[in-house]
């Protein structure tokens, strides 16, 4: 499990799709926004938890359509299926490979960001917080979709609107959990929320992703 790890650390770095791809769309769906709702930093205050949230929803889900796809194209998926190690932990792997690269970089760089958007200093702690919690459930679904769409040629789009509708509880849940923190409120009970989905996703998802690979290897 280690080694596998390991390699998909490199791979992703390597190709540049992880890391770079998604904190360049991240950045660029930031610095558009003040330009299409205008530079009002009462509004950009008001929307800045969504738009981080929905910003770093969106990164993840840009580099997903090649979670599986690399090592199904070459083989390596099904030596993997006929070696010792279980589906289910293979894909567990390659999911948190996927949020070492891609989710937490955008966890690290939310602050940073929530700057442009004028964000309020009392949701900067929560904004990561929540981050944090919500983004290993966005690459474990995301991993989810991926076993869905394997072996599907320019599955990409297919697994998009597979995988939206269930990343839609952890943003909600994460975007209030900011917001209520940035207006001085209580956030506790949002990131409850995003915990709990979190903990769930990553308890449920690994078993079902395995079953549908197997189905899908036949």
């Amino acid at each position: 499990m280690r080694a596998l790890f390991v390699r998909d650390l490199t791979l992703a770095l390597r190709a540049g799709g992880g890391f770079g791809l998604g904190l360049a769309f991240f950045l660029i769906v930031v610095v558009l926004v003040p330009f299409s709702v205008g530079p009002a930093p009462d509004l950009l205050a008001r929307i800045a938890p969504g738009v981080l949230w929905l910003g770093a929803l969106l990164a993840c889900l840009l580099s997903l359509d090649r979670l599986l796809a690399v090592d199904f194209e070459d083989g390596a998926l099904d030596l993997l299926a006929t070696s010792p190690l279980p589906l289910e932990g293979v894909v567990a792997v390659k999911a948190a490979a996927h949020w070492v690269t891609t989710g937490l970089p955008l966890v690290l760089a939310a602050p940073v960001l929530g700057v442009l958007l004028n964000l309020a200093p009392e949701g900067y702690r929560v904004l990561v917080i929540s981050l944090a919690l919500g983004t290993p459930a966005l690459s474990m679904i995301g991993a989810f979709g991926a076993a869905l769409t394997v072996g599907i040629k320019r599955g990409g789009l297919l697994m998009s609107l597979l995988v939206l509708p269930l990343y839609v509880p952890t943003l909600i849940f994460g975007a209030e959990a900011a917001r209520r923190a940035a207006e001085g409120l209580n956030a506790t009970t949002p990131l409850l929320f995003v915990a709990g989905i979190t903990a769930g996703v990553l308890a449920l998802m690994p078993f079902a992703a395995g079953a549908v690979l197997r189905v899908n290897l036949r």
